[in-house]
């Protein structure tokens, strides 16, 4: 057990602070303006601990830290300290894929654009990261159109060079052949940098220029001249369009999104610069329990712009939450910029629509993670072999079931079951419940009714002969999973005791604050490890059941609500209700209607139509 360090030991300067376990590793590293009341803060009370905390503090059996001069040296310190020793109650920050940049060889006498992966290079100018290889590549050959710079390997440059003779490129002008003295040094090294102005942006100034040049070319009547300048400003266009503006070209700025759960998070970053989208970024996440999204943003911004960023570091930074520390982490990020840099939240107008769509691409990204995990043979089969071996099952749970109970005050109060066969969702055996047995708020009995109710049929279609595709509850659950604690779990645990089926079904709940899995005659959780297959499956699971749950609760409220509405209206029955609110599409499209609108529906009677307005309150003008 961890005890408090003595007070006066413990200095009140900025500093960095690490907790070990038993076997000297490192498991947590923080940051403090006040290391002494930072410190200190981790031996209070329990209960008000996030549960990763509690955990952490349960495993550290030792302590240090490290004094820096101001707060900005203890935020490097930490990264520094949390990238070399990747402690595992801090954030683990990993790039989902190696994302293609467009890259300029700067330091190569004769510069070339080329498309890399990986590790950067000193000297080498890099733009993007781009979302596929095809993308860039169709670019960079528009590139080379306008910007007829070579791309061959340096071996290949040396050889043409010995020759004396240009290659291909050189006779389709895609390359102004530096190797056989086709331009200059001067005119090359202006042709890079008009290449390096237009990825940074600068489009207007170059299109501008060649516009100039054409119109040059062309009084002088030097038509080849003025019709090569003009396909260069063609390609230059269709690069253009693939760079939707949106917003004001001066404008440059970076926005964060991310979407997950309390194990892993996608997180996209799109990059804008002069007002186009330029290129985006993606990482997964593997995320604490517990950790809030603007400790989590924090840790993403000092990742991201700490060594190298790929567009640089831009004036103005967008994401849904402020990150921790926010003025330390503008103070670092105007020091690196050399220039003023804002963190913000957009309420309203381009900006906010701009991190919704990021924040979309962000979710999407997270459900085609999980799927890719999802339809991973090995994936699956190691999660049921390691639920066997944490749960104690004699065997593999090759069919789960997980049930949730979904309800509004205790109306409209529904159940779901969900099954997994051989670690894939079967949807077909999907049920929903409508609560019958009772009237008020009691998870505990509305658990015990579905449960009781799917075994009971099981049991009634177990002693029936005939086919057993015909019915709907034939196989029972190896295992059998309530969205709870200990509470959920005693009670499924009685209604299959009551039904004699305990030697048939084995039963565990998983209580989402602390993702702990509870199981009979055990009080403590059992132990599965974060990030395992076997964790992420039980709350796939339970996740699949909750919105499976809320769907149905939500259909049958929506449906009361609107029943309720539109009864009793002379004129419309049960069809015309229907077919009012397909032409309306939503209850609430329809209340924001008016009389006008309903006498231009022709197969509406206009007394009907007139008796809706009044009982909806509608403008009869």
């Amino acid at each position: 057990m961890l005890k408090q360090p003595e007070q006066g030991t413990i200095p009140t300067k900025p500093g960095s602070y690490q907790f070990f376990d038993k076997t000297g590793k490192i498991i947590y590293v923080g940051k403090a303006k006040n290391l002494r009341n930072r410190v200190n803060s981790y031996f209070g009370s329990s209960k008000t601990m996030a549960s990763r905390t509690q955990r952490m503090m349960q495993e550290a059996t030792h302590l240090e830290w490290i004094q820096v001069r101001n707060e900005l040296e203890a935020l490097m310190l930490e990264f520094a300290l949390i990238k070399e020793h990747k402690p595992r109650f801090n954030v683990d920050l990993k790039d989902n894929k190696s994302y293609p940049y467009l890259s300029v060889t700067l330091n190569e006498n004769w510069p070339r654009p080329t498309i890399t992966r990986g590790k950067r290079k000193k000297g080498v100018r890099y733009f993007g990261p781009y979302g596929n290889v095809k993308a860039i590549r169709e670019t960079l050959d528009l590139l080379v159109k306008s910007f007829p710079l070579r791309t061959c390997s340096n071996s290949k440059f040396k050889e043409h060079e010995k020759n004396g003779k240009p290659c291909l490129l050189f006779h389709i002008d895609k390359c102004s052949a530096p190797c056989v003295d086709k331009i200059t040094k001067k005119e090359y090294d202006s042709l890079v940098s008009d290449l390096l102005s237009f990825l940074d942006g600068n489009s207007k100034t170059i299109v501008d220029n060649l516009r100039e040049e054409m119109s040059i070319a062309s009084d002088k009547q030097e038509y080849e001249n003025a019709a090569r300048v003009r396909d260069k400003i063609l390609n230059i266009e269709r690069v253009l369009e693939r760079q939707q503006m949106v917003l004001n070209e001066t404008e440059n700025i970076d926005i964060f999104g991310f979407s997950g759960d309390a194990i892993e998070a996608a997180v996209q970053v799109f990059y804008i610069r002069h007002g186009r989208v330029v290129g985006r970024k993606g990482f997964v996440v593997d995320r604490i329990d517990g950790i809030e999204n603007s400790e989590l943003l924090k840790h993403l911004l000092v990742e991201h712009y700490k060594s190298n960023p790929p567009r640089g570091i831009p004036r103005q930074i967008l994401a849904e939450v402020i990150p921790e520390d926010v003025k330390l982490m503008e103070t670092w990020l105007c020091g690196e910029r050399n220039s003023s840099v804002e963190i913000r939240v957009p309420k309203r107008g381009e900006k906010k629509s701009l991190l919704e769509t990021v924040v979309n691409n962000a979710s999407e990204e997270f459900i085609r993670h999980r799927l890719k995990r999802a339809k991973d043979h090995n994936a699956r089969s190691k999660a049921l072999n390691e639920l066997q071996e944490a749960l104690g099952m004699e065997n593999a749970p090759l069919r789960i079931e997980c049930y949730d109970m979904s309800h509004l005050q205790g109306t409209d109060y529904v159940g779901s079951m969900v099954v997994m066969e051989d670690g894939l969702l079967k949807k077909s055996d999907y049920r929903r419940f409508r609560i019958n047995s009772f009237d008020g708020n009691d998870d505990y009995a509305a658990m015990k009714e579905v449960i009781t109710r799917r075994l009971n049929a099981y049991l009634k279609e177990s002693k029936q002969t005939g086919e057993a595709s015909s019915k709907k509850f034939a196989y029972p659950p190896q295992l059998l999973l309530v969205d709870g604690g200990k509470g959920q779990l005693s009670v499924a645990q009685s209604a299959v005791h009551e039904l004699g089926l305990s030697d048939l079904i084995f039963v565990a709940s998983l209580a989402k604050q602390f993702e702990e899995v509870f199981v009979p005659g055990k009080s403590d959780p059992v132990i599965i490890k974060r990030n395992s297959e076997a964790l992420y499956m039980l709350q796939r699971l339970r996740d699949e059941s909750h919105r499976f749950a809320v769907e149905y609760h939500r259909k049958l409220r929506g449906k009361r609500m609107i029943e309720s509405v539109l009864d009793g209206i002379p004129g419309l029955g049960e069809k015309r209700k229907n077919r009012l609110l397909d032409e309306f599409g939503t209850l609430k499209r329809l209340r924001e209607s008016s009389l006008k609108e309903l006498n231009e529906i022709k197969w509406l009677p206009e007394n009907v139509a007139n008796e809706v307005a009044k009982k909806l309150d509608l403008d009869l003008n």
